[in-house]
């Protein structure tokens, strides 16, 4: 703790008792940020009001806060401070006045002298206790910014894949159905109510990475490891819905559940489904694995990234080629479109994410950002001007499209991030890592929750480092490494 020093009541005495004045310099503090420094009718949150802050208002309008309470804790403090180095300073002079006779046994001059030892403890351990209590109290008001946790608990399990899921997608036009795409080499339509799969689609050679549906029609776009991307029409059929099950004991943040036998699951399993095998349109213009494939806002145009470092836009009527985007130095990653703008996002092994315009149809500019260390494993789109970019250098970011020089918000973790998902509707970015942890965390960077790992999970996500999963809320699907989990979301005011 800052100090400064003590007056001293002549240099006859500070040589006579240099271990009294040592004892007095210790017992006071540095007054910092006071009112007397701040110049006269100028509040604190004027002094801030130029300052170019990151900081939310409401995140610094409570830092204030809390810095102004430690301001009053301590100009108390240092006005008893001031009484008692009074109170010491006197009791210096008149142990001092008498010169050696202090060691001479005198019962009140050695009652003077326990008194200024006993003044000396109590105020260190005032001061200890103070700042102990000070300390707590910040940390409490920062714990309550994170507002209340998010409760989960597992509803309903999709099982039926051979392989690991890699991707998985809801339909936004009914019949709502949830699609994931497998290493299998298929993708699997499900009834999110019942878990039953619906159809399958096995016209892929390789494994399919993604899955996305057209935003209107009852289309599906898959890209896969055959280096083609496909566009094939489905149609299901909703099975009658089920009563909920009973889902009653929430899941604490940092708690496993599911007690489940390993065959035990809800739902069926894919068994005798209705089957695509031929597909409406066929991409095939890259050299490499395709990774990932998105459609344009109005879904006439596809976009599709590959390993061969380039992304394709194509014509989806026509299957043609329009644009090749390259760049890149290295294999990407994944690519995303602006739900309302044509406005395409990859993400690349070279550690940048790229910016892709096409509101102009004159002019195709982009924009390359750097601001991770490590493979940028998927960067998306929110509903709002918003991107999240997540990284194997264990950090997701979020940028405001207006201004993308730097981050409005950093989100550090403990492991790799693999492909991020967000909410359209409550803004929540959920984090899947590598350590088979996912993360629910809200646009501001707050940790809201931490979904539950079953015995299931644990003993099934300990095949392959590069089993990339995706969850997607609300609500809350988690891909495995053969299934999928529906998790809804709850709040709670603890």
């Amino acid at each position: 703790m800052p100090v400064e020093g003590g007056s001293s009541s002549g240099s006859a005495s500070a040589a006579r008792h240099p271990k009294q004045k040592r004892k007095a310099h210790s017992l006071s503090i540095r007054r910092t940020n006071s009112t007397e420094e701040r110049p006269p009718g100028i509040q604190r949150g004027d002094m801030l009001e130029g300052q170019d802050s990151k900081l939310p208002i409401s995140l610094r309008n409570n830092l204030l806060d809390l810095f102004g309470q430690i301001e009053r804790e301590f100009e108390n403090l240092y006005i008893e401070n001031l009484e008692l180095r009074r109170e010491i300073d006197s009791l210096n002079e008149r142990l001092s006045g008498d010169g050696q006779t202090v060691d001479g046994g005198d019962p009140s001059k050695g009652a003077l002298k326990a008194k200024a030892s006993h003044s000396t403890s109590q105020l260190s351990q005032k001061l200890k206790t103070t700042y102990k209590a000070s300390t707590s109290k910040i940390v409490s008001s920062f714990k309550a910014t994170t507002g209340s946790r998010a409760l989960c608990q597992l509803l309903k399990e999709y099982v039926g894949h051979r392989d690991g899921i890699w991707d998985l997608s809801v339909t936004r036009t009914v019949p709502v159905v949830l699609g994931t795409a497998s290493a299998d080499h298929s993708a699997l339509l499900w009834s999110i109510e019942t878990g039953k799969c619906l159809l399958r689609y096995a016209g892929h050679a390789g494994s399919v990475n993604s899955i996305k549906f057209h935003p209107t029609e009852q289309m599906a776009l898959t890209a896969s490891g055959d280096q083609t991307a496909h566009i094939w029409r489905y149609m299901v059929q909703l099975p009658a819905p089920q009563p909920p099950p009973d889902v009653t004991a929430p899941c604490d943040d940092d708690q496993d559940s599911s007690d489940r036998e390993e065959g035990e699951v809800d739902g069926e399993g894919p068994g005798e489904v209705p089957t695509v095998r031929v597909a409406t349109a066929t991409l095939k213009s890259h050299q490499g694995v395709v990774i990932a494939a998105d459609w344009l806002v109005g879904g006439r145009q596809v976009v599709t990234a590959s390993w061969d470092r380039a992304a394709n836009l194509y014509e989806v009527e026509t299957s043609e080629l329009v644009h090749t985007l390259t760049g890149h130095d290295q294999e990407l990653t994944h690519c995303c479109t602006h739900p309302t703008q044509r406005l395409v996002v990859t993400s690349s092994r070279d550690t940048t994410f790229r910016l892709w315009d096409f509101r102009d149809p004159s002019i195709h500019s982009v924009n390359v950002f750097q601001g991770h260390t490590d493979t940028v494993t998927s960067a998306v789109f929110t509903v709002g001007d918003n991107v999240v970019s997540g990284s194997d250098d264990r950090t997701v970011k979020v940028w405001d499209l207006k201004n993308m020089r730097s981050p409005i918000a950093t989100i550090r973790t403990d492991s790799a991030v693999n492909r991020i998902s967000v909410s359209a509707n409550q803004r929540i970015i959920a984090l899947p890592h590598d350590n088979r942890q996912v993360r629910l965390f809200d646009m501001s960077g707050v940790r809201l929750a931490r979904l539950p790992r079953s015995n299931r999970m644990g003993r099934e996500h300990t095949h392959t480092q590069q089993n990339k999963r995706l969850i997607r809320i609300p609500p809350c699907i988690y891909g495995t490494h053969q299934h999928c989990n529906l998790w809804p979301r709850t709040r709670s005011d603890d």
